[in-house]
């Protein structure tokens, strides 16, 4: 499925249940299982040893049984690869991996994609790892079709995509109908789900998606990582999650869920000139659309038309129980952080926590979207222990609807910005606050926090740790493990005695 273009309205015309995490382990193979070969110089004749090897990928897949490993030898490959057969929890995964110190190519130069398809693609298969290639070069310029890097569909468990580089995945389609996607997740069973899902170490780039995403987990998804990847340079959203969509036939469970979005670098993420966008601004770098369960955290995002954006585009439905924590996000072209649903008749944000993240200069292009925005729907939220840097026109928190009377509660955030606290604004319930004061005493939100210079150690370089003595040390309030995590943006303890800093990084 795919997100209908939007924008977001500009000011002035313009949590906590967690699921189930797991983590990257080793790859398990029986000890009996079969080890096959396969060179751009082979012939499927052979034995598919290592001197003997098999000419293509999909006739070693075609092969493999549970605990079985393929390695493929440097080389480009122009095929799609059709993954339909399953390892097990007995017998260990199937595997398909380059070859120890090589980089074989998937390449799609000349190959037509059939509808919505894969170079390498997964549908109802369990225990598969893909590992370690170049996926690229797939394009497409009928509407109808759609070239996806790595596409996995239905339902199966235990999928593992690692350390591969999916590029130049594209549609030229020069109107809104055109779409293409670098990794896909669609969970389209009613019955079973995807999960124990793992995306980690990948590099995601130079993507021409039109209507579609960079990274996308859709459906009856639960139990996922998205995990240190680098997604960049792409004309559409950077790591969506997804909900609502009807990917699933039942309603009950299309939703992705109880999932993990973590250490990831997205950078470069504008649809300035996708046409699907008709060059209006609107990719997020990671985007919650009607996902629930979810944890958002240790992300570095820049330069991206918004930062993290949890909401939903499917009336009366919401982006539930996310939290959002210590990451950082700036130089965004529209906005660090937004909630709520884009229109007064689509959803929103409900029981969301944004949590010790640090927010730097966003709203480059001065939309009047400013740092954090609160949009339509948006209910029982949480924006706490954050810094909030703002660029010289010094809009930190922009409620520019009043269609919910408490959308969040804000409170032991760190404001800084060279305007002043004087001359700063805070939009709440479309009413202007001019002054940091008169915004906690009128809307009685942030009492307890603080109007200061964050001291970071070298912001020009994009070094957002704080200095020694900088107000933010000790100065939040800690919510406990379950919310503001165990380590910060860098990989240090979180809490280091009964104190935790403010923003993305802990003194």
């Amino acid at each position: 499925m795919t997100h209908s273009p939007r924008k977001i309205v500009l000011r002035g015309g313009c949590a906590m249940m967690l699921g189930a995490l797991f983590f990257v382990g080793d790859v398990r193979a029986s000890a009996a299982g079969k080890t096959y070969y396969v060179s751009a110089t082979g012939n499927n004749a052979n034995a598919g040893t290592l001197a003997l090897p098999f000419r293509n990928i999909q006739y070693a897949a075609n092969l493999v049984a549970p605990g079985d490993t393929v390695y493929v030898r440097g080389g480009t490959y122009k095929e799609q690869v059709k993954i339909r057969r399953s390892g097990s929890a007995a017998g260990g995964y199937v595997s398909f991996r380059g070859y120890s110190g090589e980089v074989p190519a998937i390449s799609g130069a000349g190959l037509s994609p059939n509808g919505q398809s894969g170079l390498v693609d997964i549908a109802n298969q369990s225990y598969v790892v893909v590992q370690g290639f170049d996926i690229g070069g797939f394009t497409t310029a009928s509407s109808s079709n759609v070239p996806v890097g790595v596409f996995i569909s239905g339902a199966g468990s235990n999928i593992q995509i690692l350390n591969n580089h999916v590029h130049n995945i594209s549609t030229t389609v020069t109107t809104a109908s055109g779409n293409a996607l670098g990794v896909a997740v669609y969970g389209s069973s009613g019955t079973a789900s995807i999960n124990n899902l793992v995306i980690s170490g990948n590099e995601v780039d130079h993507l021409t998606t039109g209507q579609s995403e960079s990274v996308t987990v859709n459906g009856n998804v639960q139990n996922f990582q998205v995990t240190n990847n680098k997604v960049h340079d792409n004309n559409n959203i950077g790591i969506d999650v997804i909900g609502f969509e009807g990917t699933s036939p039942v309603a009950g469970v299309d939703q992705a869920r109880d999932g993990v979005i973590s250490g990831n670098l997205v950078y470069n993420i504008t649809s300035a000139k996708n046409p699907a966008y008709g060059g209006s601004l609107g990719a997020d770098g990671i985007y919650v659309d009607g996902g629930t369960r979810i944890v958002v955290e240790r992300n570095t995002v820049h330069h991206a038309d918004i930062g993290i954006e949890l909401a939903c585009e499917h009336k009366s439905k919401v982006t539930s129980y996310v939290t959002a924590r210590s990451n950082v996000v700036y130089a965004s072209y529209m906005v660090g952080v937004t909630i709520g649903g884009y229109a007064a008749n689509v959803g929103g944000t409900d029981h969301c926590t944004i949590v010790n993240n640090t927010l730097y200069q966003n709203d480059t292009n001065s939309t009047g979207s400013g740092e954090f925005q609160i949009q339509y729907h948006a209910t029982n939220n949480i924006f706490d222990n954050n810094i909030v840097s703002a660029t010289a026109q010094g809009l930190f928190v922009n409620s520019f609807t009043v269609n919910s009377v408490a959308p969040s509660t804000l409170n032991n955030n760190l404001y800084f910005s060279s305007v002043g606290a004087a001359n700063g604004t805070w939009l709440w319930n479309n009413v202007e606050r001019d002054g940091f004061t008169t915004f906690q005493s009128v809307t009685k939100n942030d009492l307890a926090s603080k109007f200061a210079n964050p001291q970071f150690v070298n912001a020009a370089a994009f070094n957002f740790r704080v200095a020694a003595a900088s107000p933010a040390v000790g100065a939040g309030v800690n919510l406990g493990t379950s919310v503001v995590g165990i380590l910060d943006n860098g990989g240090a303890s979180r809490v280091i005695g009964t104190k935790i800093d403010i923003g993305a990084y802990e003194q």
